[in-house]
């Protein structure tokens, strides 16, 4: 891939959904304020053009998903037990946000291909496996955007790398037989899931760490990641490893994930590898530090996809 860098002077295009809302209960512990909040927070910014998402469509999603599992959420017949272990009530309107935001993804993933990176202001859905869904994630938006990227691209080599600090166990689980897909796993040993996948390479973390050793950690598995040298890369860059995040349990400052990001689109830039950026999870109290950490992930994107950004 080349020539990315002579492209570098238009606004950044991202792909939002919170205009697909879905009911919950009161009280519910999932944030789905900051979607809105983080596309009203980056509207100002001229190095943003943002776009709402297209709805994937069955047959991009039973590329990945059992197509028994993927009718029956689509329907509304999905065993309730399952239902549970997503973590949400069924609704139409549920189904039409799943489905945006997935299709952000794909959207981010063909804007990335022609531009170096892309993102979307959702996504991230990585505990999603091929036949159940689990911790917030329907279907598996990454694994989905890798799939079509392998239908429609000459690609052979797939990266992910999982920043969240929540293991991606539904994405190892998708990719644990397939080699032409690197899965990188950053995150707590003692948090959700308790049960972890095998990924290529998983580096699971202490209770309470630190930016230093976060980042050393980070900077060493980097080097195995760029060693399979991946022709798209997908970054899920959730930011509950925030020392404020109520369900992280790492101690990461606003300004060590300033530099994770830096470090992991700088890098993936200076090797011209297309890039898509998905948000994940963030979970803090407020939820403004949560919307603050995702907003600098795009605005370091910024400074390093958008000449004199």
């Amino acid at each position: 891939m080349t020539g990315f860098n002579e492209l570098n002077r238009a606004p950044l295009t991202l792909f939002y959904c919170d205009h697909h809302s879905f009911p919950l209960p009161e009280g519910h512990k999932f944030p789905v304020s900051k979607y809105r909040l983080l596309r009203e927070e980056l509207a100002s910014d001229s190095r943003f053009f943002l776009q709402p998402s297209r709805l994937v469509e069955r047959d991009e999603i039973v590329r990945i998903h059992d197509s028994a599992y993927a009718d029956a959420f689509l329907s509304g017949t999905l065993d309730p037990q399952l239902m549970r272990r997503i973590g949400f009530p069924w609704s139409p309107e549920l189904v039409m946000r799943t489905r945006a935001s997935a299709g952000g993804t794909l959207l981010a993933t063909e804007m990335a291909m022609a531009r170096g990176f892309s993102g979307s202001l959702a996504g991230g859905t990585h505990h999603a496996s091929r036949s159940e869904g689990s911790g917030f994630c329907v279907f598996n938006d990454i694994a989905i955007a890798i799939a079509r990227a392998k239908a429609h691209y000459s690609l052979e080599r797939f990266a992910v790398i999982d920043l969240d600090v929540h293991q991606g166990d539904g994405t190892a689980a998708i990719f644990l037989d397939d080699p032409s897909v690197f899965t990188l796993s950053i995150h707590g040993s003692r948090n959700f899931p308790f049960r972890k996948r095998r990924s290529v390479l998983d580096i699971e973390l202490a209770d309470g760490t630190t930016d230093e050793p976060y980042l050393q950690a980070l900077e060493q598995a980097l080097s195995q990641a760029w060693s399979f040298r991946p022709q798209l890369v997908m970054f899920q860059a959730g930011v509950d490893a925030l020392a404020t995040d109520r369900l992280g349990r790492l101690a990461l400052t606003r300004e060590g994930l300033a530099r994770r990001d830096q470090i992991v689109l700088q890098q993936a830039h200076a090797r011209d590898i297309p890039l898509v950026a998905t948000i994940g999870g963030g979970y803090s109290n407020p939820i403004s530090e949560t919307v603050a950490a995702h907003a600098q992930t795009f605005r370091t994107a910024a400074t390093i996809y958008c000449a004199g950004g």
